[in-house]
């Protein structure tokens, strides 16, 4: 608090009405009172002891309080201060009591009104017999009409938030405002008068050197970003313009700007990768090839986000045995050593080494100095050679966890220019092993679900008859995908009559259940027509009605041919074709003279297992002998990429063209020339060649 200074009384009139005689003391005293009165000049006193700080009449008016409003602290000081000058008035004065020196500061104080005053304040600092600050006196002064033009331009830029200064030709400092002695970490003192690059000598050959030059040399400004080494370890954005009186610098601290820019790339490009992850583990997996293959687009995919190189570690083999399958680096020239050491290491490393660890223990390891846990481990020769060139510091290890297996590891490692891994870094290391693990788990169970599903459906497709007077061939081939191994069937047996009965199937759904529920379907229809007097609708009609009775949640598509001849038929080389088709795709006839027939136009009635009561036709055809009937199931001629109608007209241009071939040379191109790139879904035919008679 501000103490007012006990000044004299003036002199009192004598009671005869002269005024008293006056020493030459009390005369010097009364013009000096009379001067600071004048001059507006407050004093203050803080005693550094109590923290108590004393104003004078004059200082209290300054700063708009009334006589016993001040509290006579320093925060009823600053509570006056404009909020852009506290700080650095606080430091101004904090700077004087440190040092036992000067303290000198222009600022603005806010008064009740909200009306704005400029205020120049001085004091210094007093020591103790041992030199410790034990008072500050000082003066303000109120400035706020004071000279002119050049000290509003003054005020404006000790207030301005960018850092400014101002160099001569020779590159010594003319100027530098408050926030540029903040910035900079060196006071006016001891700045002004100095050449750029002696202060500052780790700026020589950066970006500011090349700006600050080119701006003189070319007369224009310059605007750029650059960091500033030690011991301002600082982003800068600058703007640099040359002028008569040598250059002028405006500089702003974008240190967290950028910072915060920075995380925010970071974020996305982690982001981005873990999309990406999922994109390339959503790839066919189910073989160690593909697997492999696989983690590699994983590893180039990490790489740089998450480390500056990266090695995968898969089990292998029925054993499980653990083997790095692969590696990848920024930096091509370093791949191959990449490459070689993600070959060695497993076999070199000491059995406690960090990815061991991990493998075993089914934990994160991070190592903050790869050199020195690894390299003394690491017996002399190629593998020690290739660490060496690599050259990492820090590591992260994470075991590839699912369903509580360990199918693998991913190591991350960063070299010497690059921090180690934080928090975020390794929170998304971890989710993408365990979308890798996942997919891997997920891949191994699919393909375990289809080689199940595969073999219980291999296990009920059983050989067709060889009868003397046709040639029958079947075919099955599961899809690409492991999911979608289930329900397509035929079959193909003789009647006690002689005639032969050819059927195609295919269970709504996939994998065990559907290809159990074929089983089924396939079981009863043959018990159903093998009889041989009954009609094709009647059997399906028979078979509709047993999916209903028996409770089978099963809905299925199927076409029952059978291949019948009277005496008189045979004598004139013909057969008749008989069939029902209950929502399956129409089979098709090849005459001997290699022209396409569709039996029955488009699709059949209503497929099995919706309606137990619904209608069932058989139709009929004669061929001669000779001809093929083809009947296949609709993975061959619809999928993704290809419509129904499409397909059946491209399946008909290719039995067309293929006409002359064999039957089981047939069937076979057939299946490659429709499906190329392989098959999206189950695919089942049957196919039978009436020989001539």
């Amino acid at each position: 608090m501000i103490v007012p200074e006990q000044r004299p009384r003036s002199p009192g009139t004598a009671p005869d009405g002269r005024l008293p005689a006056l020493t030459d003391a009390e005369v010097s005293r009364l013009r000096v009172e009379l001067a600071i009165d004048a001059a507006g000049i407050g004093s203050f006193d803080w005693d550094l002891v109590t923290g108590r700080l004393t104003w004078d009449d004059q200082m209290l008016a300054l700063f708009g309080y009334e006589s016993g409003e001040f509290g006579g602290t320093i925060d009823a000081f600053a509570a006056r201060v404009h909020p852009e000058d506290r700080e650095r008035t606080l430091q101004a004065l904090q700077g004087a009591v440190d040092t036992c020196g000067e303290y000198s500061a222009e600022f603005r104080v806010v008064l009740p009104s909200g009306e704005l005053r400029w205020v120049q304040g001085r004091g210094r600092a007093l020591a103790d017999d041992r030199g410790a600050p034990v008072r500050l006196l000082g003066a303000g002064i109120d400035t706020t009409r004071v000279g002119g033009d050049d000290a509003r331009v003054a005020r404006v830029l000790e207030t301005m938030r960018s850092a400014f200064f101002t160099l001569d030709p020779a590159w010594r400092f003319t100027y530098v405002n408050a926030e540029a002695e903040r910035v900079l970490r060196r006071s006016r003192e001891e700045v002004l008068g100095g050449v750029l690059w002696e202060l500052f000598p780790a700026a020589v050959g950066t970006d500011f050197e090349v700006h600050y030059r080119g701006a003189v040399e070319t007369g224009e400004e310059r605007v750029f970003e650059a960091h500033h080494p030690p011991p301002l370890d600082a982003w800068y954005e600058i703007r640099a313009w040359p002028g008569p009186d040598g250059l002028s610098v405006s500089f702003l601290d974008v240190t967290e700007r950028r910072g915060a820019e920075q995380r925010a790339r970071d974020s996305a490009a982690r982001l981005a990768l873990l999309a990406e992850v999922s994109a390339l583990m959503s790839a066919s997996l189910g073989s160690a090839a593909a697997e492999e293959a696989a983690l590699q687009r994983v590893a180039e995919a990490v790489v740089p986000v998450l480390g500056d190189w990266v090695i995968l570690t898969l089990a292998t083999g029925a054993d499980g045995r653990m083997r790095d399958v692969a590696s990848w680096h920024r930096d091509p020239a370093l791949r191959p050593a990449a490459a070689t050491y993600a070959g060695l290491r497993l076999a070199s490393v000491a059995p406690d080494a960090p990815v061991l660890r991990a493998l075993e223990s089914g934990q994160l390891l991070t190592v903050a100095d790869v050199r020195a846990v690894i390299r003394p481990t690491l017996p002399e020769g190629e593998v020690r050679e290739v660490f060496d060139a690599l050259a990492p510091r820090s590591a992260v290890t994470l075991p590839l966890l699912a369903r509580g297996r360990t199918l693998g590891a991913l190591s991350l490692y960063r070299g010497d220019d690059r921090p180690a891994a934080d928090a975020d870094d390794v929170a998304a290391a971890r989710e993408v092993a365990d979308r890798v693990a996942l997919a891997l788990d997920n891949a191994r169970l699919f393909d375990q679900q289809r080689r199940l599903a595969e073999a219980l459906q291999r296990s009920m497709l059983t050989a067709p008859p060889q009868p003397d007077h046709a040639e029958i061939v079947v075919r099955y081939q599961p899809a690409v995908q492991a999911a979608q191994v289930g329900g397509d069937w035929y079959d193909a047996f003789l009647q006690p009559d002689g005639a032969t009965v050819l059927v195609i199937g295919d269970v709504v759904g996939h994998d065990t259940e559907a290809a159990a529920a074929m089983g089924q379907l396939r079981g009863m229809l043959r018990g159903i027509a093998y009889r041989g007097d009954v009609p094709p609708a009647a059997v399906l009609g028979e078979l509709d009605a047993a999916i209903d009775a028996l409770g089978m949640p099963t809905m299925a598509t199927a076409v029952v041919a059978r291949v019948e001849q009277t005496p008189e038929q045979r004598a004139a080389g013909r057969t008749t074709l008989r069939w029902s088709n209950a929502g399956h795709p129409a089979p098709l006839v090849l005459t001997p003279e290699g022209a396409v027939q569709t039996l029955g136009g488009g699709r059949g009635e209503l497929m099995l297992g919706v309606d137990p009561g619904a209608r069932r036709t058989s139709s009929a055809v004669e061929v001669r002998r000779g001809s093929t009937l083809l009947l296949y199931t609709d993975g061959l001629v619809e999928g993704r990429d290809l419509l129904l109608d499409d397909g059946t007209d491209r399946l008909r241009t290719a039995l067309a063209q293929l006409a002359g071939l064999a039957l089981e040379r047939l069937c076979d191109a057939l299946v490659t020339r429709l499906r190329p790139e392989g098959l999206q879904d189950d695919v089942a035919l049957v196919a039978i060649r009436l020989h001539p008679q």
